[in-house]
């Protein structure tokens, strides 16, 4: 128990303008503190009231000191803090539904973005369709008044402001999904036509769905994290957040009704973010899960200690430029070679402890989007893909269960027991890729039967059951 005083807030908070699900530690290093900088500089009713779906967690850090919070940039030369008081409340859905729908349907309520991770959606990842016999949606559409999902809570909150003569308000995806915000509207669109074709129409005509490119590396918070903060700051916070100095959002400039001044505090509003998009996906998300999976196998804990050893900073180097950049349309005032670049400086920061294992979760979602897909554009343009394909072998062994030392790996993913099921009963190293190929939710039926990467898999799965994730590295990159 802290012996400092809590964080207190020392201004009122703005008039809510915007609702936000999924108040995580990504919302409060990024959205959150570029609309403190835009409220800082041009003010406006644009405070966030901050819903978390299921957890209390951020509710009982924030509500106790306001909804302020510290915001802690790690870089290679110290470390930097400063308070953020964008946020004027946090709610819990499961808690206090009503009251949550309220907010949403209130007219003064312009945005609700979201960082609700890729299972938030309620989504196949392979095809990005919403997936209307999943149990959660079925008992949203049973129950609309009583939503206990993102799609369930917005598409009710909108049928309400329909039925009251308000506009609809922006919805804003600020996940790391491919065309994030054409996802999050064909999901919306097809819970709302589950439930009424005419709210469906509506929604339709008025809503707009801008794509984001959001980026910032932003580990877990410890409690060693927090007692440090109390060190620098003299206040106890454990609701601080550490990030990396980097940030960057490239955001569709698409709104019903007005947005905060973002562009003031360094957002690029574009006409289109898909390059920008891919790029970041592509290059960035792609090497992280990559490094994810073979870095933990290998020992490692964290990301710049797997890329302190130079076989994987030469595997990111290999991997960026023989089989990602191929792939990656040029965004507008871009450098790619200085992007990658600068991504393996940012990896190499030793005060971020991004941890493998942090980032392996949810793999089953994370692998179409970020691995897949590349995987087979450079299929496509007969390129090669063995770096890739050896990340996609090493989660199948992380997925396992076991390490390399025959620990238990702690795998956290929705599709977990079938993905371990289906890892450990192959009898041998091409029975066990085929066994987890043919898992739809993950791998599209024409990319599983497509040789030169079912083989390809297949032969870096042996290699990693043979000879370990760092020795396999480094055969491929001295090859």
């Amino acid at each position: 128990m802290s012996t400092l005083p809590r964080l207190c807030r020392t201004s009122a908070p703005a008039a809510a303008g915007i609702v936000h699900l999924g108040p995580g530690a990504f919302f409060r290093a990024f959205n959150a503190v570029y609309t403190d900088e835009a409220l800082r500089t041009r003010g406006g009713p644009w405070g966030i009231v901050a819903v978390s779906l299921q957890s209390d967690r951020a509710a009982r850090t924030l509500r106790p000191q306001g909804c302020a919070y510290t915001s802690v940039a790690l870089g290679t030369d110290g470390e930097s803090t400063r308070v953020i008081e964008a946020i004027s409340d946090v709610l819990v859905a499961r808690d206090e539904p009503d009251h949550v729908l309220d907010v949403m349907a209130d007219p003064q309520i312009k945005i609700v973005s979201l960082t609700i991770t890729e299972k938030g959606y309620c989504h196949d990842p392979g095809t990005g369709d919403l997936r209307l016999e999943a149990p959660e949606i079925q008992t949203d559409l049973a129950n609309p008044m009583r939503p206990a999902t993102a799609p369930g809570l917005i598409v009710e909150a909108l049928a309400r402001r329909r039925h009251a003569g308000h506009l609809p308000f922006t919805v804003l995806s600020c996940d790391n999904l491919p065309d994030n915000g054409a996802t999050a509207r064909r999901i919306i669109l097809a819970f709302a036509r589950a439930r009424d074709a005419a709210l469906a129409d509506w929604i339709e005509a008025e809503c707009r769905f801008p794509s984001t490119m959001v980026d910032r590396i932003t580990p877990a918070t410890t409690a060693d994290d927090i007692a440090r903060v109390g060190a620098l700051t003299g206040y106890h916070d454990p609701a601080c957040v550490l990030h990396e100095p980097f940030r960057q959002w490239v955001i569709e400039d698409d709104f019903v009704a007005g947005r905060p001044a973002w562009d003031e505090a360094g957002a690029q509003f574009v006409t289109s973010v898909h390059a920008h998009e891919k790029m970041k996906l592509r290059c960035l998300n792609g090497t992280h899960s990559m490094l994810a999976y073979l870095g933990y196998l290998a020992g490692y804990e964290t990301i710049a200690e797997t890329v302190a050893d130079p076989v994987f900073a030469a595997l990111c180097d290999r991997v960026w430029q023989k089989e990602i950049l191929p792939t990656v349309p040029h965004p507008e005032g871009e450098d790619l070679t200085a992007y990658v670049a600068s991504l393996l400086a940012r990896y190499r920061n030793p005060a971020i402890r991004h941890r493998t294992w942090q980032i392996a979760m949810d793999g089953s979602q994370k692998l179409p989007q970020r691995l897949l897909g590349t995987i087979s554009d450079r299929l496509d343009q007969g390129g090669d893909v063995a770096g890739l394909c050896l990340a996609v072998a090493g989660w199948m062994r992380y997925v396992g269960g076991t390490d390399e030392k025959g620990a238990p790996i702690d795998v956290r993913d929705p599709l977990a027991d079938a993905l371990k099921t289906a890892a450990r009963s192959g009898v041998s190293a091409a029975e066990t890729v085929d066994r987890l190929l043919a898992i739809r939710a993950v791998f599209p039926p024409d990319l599983a039967k497509e040789p030169r990467f079912s083989d390809a898999v297949k032969a870096a799965y042996l290699r990693l059951e043979n000879c370990g994730a760092r020795n396999t590295v480094a055969e491929l990159v001295a090859a």
